[in-house]
């Protein structure tokens, strides 16, 4: 009998344990993107000095680009079986790959807070309770969904991704009421440096799913087409992300400080009062709680992925798994308490910093699967410091801190901006070069250095080693 609760944490899935098809992965990212935090991040284009027509195609644009790169990762999953930050051990050491998980264990933790912040605002006046005990309340129902794990995980994404976009038909009607969807457009004038913020808003968002985003497709059949993987994955992100973002900007080109100032007020506005106000309460809680819960888990998986890089022990018991999840639930509900009065502004800051840490680290972990490995990894190695992937991988983390220092004079934020910005315009492109500088320098170290890369993908220890050929 298959049990509720998920028993599986950082190991390879075996394939008897495989199931579902590459469509789960559209309806999970749908849902996780047709929410509230999407709708502000498509508001800070406008809100930051933006018109609408430009900002929308900004955001499109961004959500495209951010988006492919994302679902190149997303492919990983049914081909490797294993959470997406375990793979950067082949690329970082076994130990070394704790570097970048410190960071994204940061962005996790970051999300959490910044989404129960608007998801415990909208439980608090659906309750009655007020703001502060909807976050708690919040919190705990996100822990309790992600101790049980995949399954119901995904489940939610299914019913998250039709009741949101019922909701979102039903709210972009109600908003197109209120505004002249022709003068909202008018406005045609073009400055590069706000075009290029609402790019960089939007792919950093979906930059920011790429640490986990294989978490979610690994229990998928091995023989699962990545082509169909990577479709799916894009077509349910980008179409929910810019969705959301789209509402979201049309929504603060219309209301103005209205929106700015209190965002789940006027969306809830919006739709109307009494049984209707009540349900678009309930379905930005349901919204934030999809991507909370992805934020979680992934939070959980690379908690684990750290520490398991100094430890031998490759599982861990359901008890422990719950005690990894309670402590990132408490940190993120703590930060969000602390830090709810002043939401909008540290939000888009958190964003663009974000992807001055996501992006060397993506651009190293594709061209290292795509054009290095070409998706032959020995996933028994990928657990042992001694193995051919080694405890730390000099040049990996060399060209990620180069990466990181490349894009500093091109970052553009209110506590730090770069000595080129100005000389841009103003336009930050820091994670243009952040993925262009480290792809090129990784493949440069790389290519002549593959002694470690298998023959064939090899997925299990000892004399009846299974190795298996590319799936396309």
């Amino acid at each position: 009998m298959t049990s509720v609760v998920e028993q599986r944490s950082i190991e390879v899935v075996p394939d008897a344990e495989r199931h579902g098809s590459a469509f789960s992965q559209f309806t999970l990212w749908l849902g996780a993107n047709l929410q509230i935090t999407a709708v502000v991040t498509g508001a800070l284009a406008v809100v930051f000095g933006g018109g609408a027509f430009w900002s929308v195609i900004g955001l499109l644009l961004g959500n495209l680009l951010g988006g492919a790169v994302m679902a190149l990762h997303s492919a990983q999953g049914p081909r490797l079986g294993l959470p997406q930050m375990i793979s950067s051990r082949a690329q970082f050491g076994v130990r070394g790959a704790v570097v970048p998980l410190v960071l994204v264990i940061v962005m996790y933790i970051g999300f959490f807070a910044s989404g129960t912040v608007l998801a415990g605002e909208a439980v608090g006046r659906l309750t009655h309770l007020g703001d502060s005990t909807g976050i708690v309340i919040f919190a705990l129902v996100t822990a309790v969904t992600t101790v049980v794990g995949y399954r119901l995980i995904h489940t939610l994404g299914r019913v998250a991704s039709i009741v949101c976009a019922l909701a979102f038909v039903y709210l972009g009607i109600r908003l197109l009421g209120r505004a002249d969807l022709t003068t909202l457009l008018a406005d045609r004038s073009f400055h590069l440096p706000l075009f290029l913020l609402a790019v960089s808003l939007s792919a950093s968002w979906q930059l920011a799913f790429g640490p986990y985003v294989a978490d979610y497709s690994r229990y998928l059949p091995r023989t699962t087409s990545a082509r169909a993987t990577f479709w799916w994955t894009l077509g349910g992100t980008a179409l929910g992300s810019q969705w959301s973002m789209t509402f979201g900007a049309l929504a603060a080109a219309t209301a103005g400080s209205a929106f700015v100032d209190n965002q789940v007020g006027y969306v809830v506005g919006l739709g109307g009062a009494g049984l209707m106000a009540s349900f678009l309460y309930f379905v930005i809680a349901l919204g934030k709680l999809t991507i909370n819960v992805l934020n979680t888990y992934g939070g959980f998986m690379s908690v684990v992925t750290g520490i398991g890089g100094f430890r031998t022990q490759r599982t861990i018991s359901p008890r422990v798994r719950a005690a990894y999840i309670a402590g990132i639930m408490i940190a993120g509900t703590v930060i969000a308490l602390l830090g709810k009065d002043s939401f909008l502004n540290s939000f888009k800051d958190f964003l663009l910093f974000l992807l001055t840490a996501f992006t060397p680290w993506s651009a190293i972990n594709l061209v290292d699967y795509y054009l290095i490995a070409k998706e032959r990894y020995d996933l028994p190695a990928l657990s042992d410091p001694h193995g051919r992937y080694g405890a730390w991988r000099v040049r990996a983390l060399a060209v990620y801190g180069i990466g990181l220092l490349v894009q500093l004079p091109f970052l553009a934020t209110s506590f730090y901006t770069g000595p080129l910005v100005k000389h841009l315009g103003g336009t930050d492109i820091s994670w243009i070069v952040g993925l262009a500088v480290p792809a090129l320098l990784y493949w440069l170290a790389a290519r002549r250095d593959t002694a470690h890369v298998p023959d064939r993908m090899i997925l299990a220890d000892g004399p009846g080693t299974r190795a298996q050929t590319p799936v396309s």
